[in-house]
């Protein structure tokens, strides 16, 4: 049987196109759900985000036994877990978005505004832009070199750089991706991203950490 991917519906996500992407990607059974029990039995798990941490963590928390859920499941169990822009912001300490928001606290650090360093650069980071991994880094086996759609104004600051698998530039350098034994988080869209998204999707159906 076909291993049962769950994508996180929890209000916050343009879940039809990473649903879209998903199967395209190769992927058989893909359930949007927002029940906890279908997270308990998945076999990888998608968090998708759109919007800001403060609102797309109160849509997560909203829902009853959500969070333990998705504990027991990706940090007890190890399942592959996806977080996908805001959902990979999610995966951080805290965000500061409209005030200081505690996040899911997977990675340390904290999600802060892209500071304006050079005039010319446009915020919110919105278009097309290199993805550049980080060497020798274990996620370098799922996030390629290549170019992704990004949009986001605030960007993931980790407090470890081994939890950076990729880079981009934008005025500076921002975390493209982060990685970490069954975890990985990418601040562009895959499912906005064309071949590279998917070819990037279907690394993480294979993904065995």
């Amino acid at each position: 049987m076909a291993e049962a991917i769950a994508l996180i519906d929890y209000g916050a996500g343009n879940l039809q196109s990473v649903h879209n992407a998903l199967r395209a990607a190769g992927a058989e059974r893909v359930a949007v759900t927002a029940d906890p029990k279908i997270v308990l039995g998945a076999q990888r798990i998608v968090l998708p985000g759109v919007g800001s941490f403060k609102a797309c963590m109160s849509g997560l928390s909203a829902i009853p036994g959500m969070i333990e859920a998705l504990e027991k499941r990706v940090l007890e169990d190890g399942v592959p877990f996806l977080g996908v822009c805001v959902g990979m912001q999610l995966m951080a300490e805290r965000g500061l978005e409209f005030g200081e928001t505690a996040g899911l606290g997977w990675i340390a650090g904290q999600v802060e505004p892209i500071e304006r360093t050079d005039p010319t650069i446009k915020i919110p980071h919105m278009g097309w832009n290199d993805v550049s991994p980080t060497p020798h880094h274990d996620g370098a086996q799922l996030v390629e070199p290549g170019e992704a759609y990004f949009l986001h104004s605030y960007h993931l600051v980790p407090d470890e750089g081994r939890d950076i698998a990729a880079m981009t530039d934008h005025g500076g350098g921002l975390v493209a991706a982060v990685a970490r034994d069954n975890l990985l988080g990418v601040q562009f869209h895959p499912e906005k991203s064309q071949a590279y998204g998917l070819a990037l999707l279907a690394r993480f159906l294979d993904w065995r950490p």
